[in-house]
């Protein structure tokens, strides 16, 4: 009994197969669009069994990407999966590219709004960039000159403090010779 049952699931088996097989002829030939569950609607057929029979499942997978056959005198174009596919890619890295260019000016809008109202509200940098320059050129002369008068006063008060030790020293030592002498 189980050789006479598997004989008969063996034999709905290949009936099934060869309507799947002429479902994918005839969506070929008829030029719509094949999926795998439009196949197995049009064979009466779950999509498990599709799934399960890797040999029809690849059938139908290039019935996909193969152009249908259509009338040339229709003046449809045939569009395969594949095209599909790197037509979506092409516009997934435009909308990337375009994404990052319009980060990219929302940037510079929100940098040119905030330096301009920071020029409105008075507290920005002034116009006058050349006048600043040149009086800190000034300032910088003017530091370079109290440096070099403040290290030669600095000199002339070492050399005054020296010569003060010496004459400190000597008038010590007049002291000190006046008073043993006497």
């Amino acid at each position: 009994m189980s050789s006479a049952m598997s004989d008969g699931r063996k034999a709905d088996s290949d009936r099934r197969r060869q309507r799947v097989v002429k479902a994918v002829n005839a969506a070929t030939h008829r030029g719509g669009r094949i999926s795998v569950s439009g196949i197995a609607r049009q064979a009466g057929v779950d999509r498990t069994f599709l799934y399960r029979h890797r040999d029809l499942l690849a059938l139908v997978h290039a019935a996909e990407v193969e152009p249908s056959e259509q009338d040339p005198a229709s003046g449809a174009s045939a569009v395969s999966r594949a095209s599909l596919q790197v037509d979506l890619a092409n516009a997934q890295a435009r909308n990337a590219r375009l994404a990052a260019r319009i980060q990219l000016l929302e940037k510079r809008l929100s940098s040119e709004l905030g330096e301009q109202a920071w020029r409105e509200s008075g507290l920005g940098v002034p116009t006058d960039i050349d006048e600043l320059q040149r009086s800190l050129t000034r300032l910088e002369q003017r530091n370079v000159e109290l440096t070099s008068a403040l290290e030669e006063s600095q000199a002339d008060l070492g050399a005054a403090r020296e010569a003060n030790r010496e004459l400190t020293r000597a008038l010590n030592q007049r002291v000190q010779a006046d008073t043993t002498a006497s």
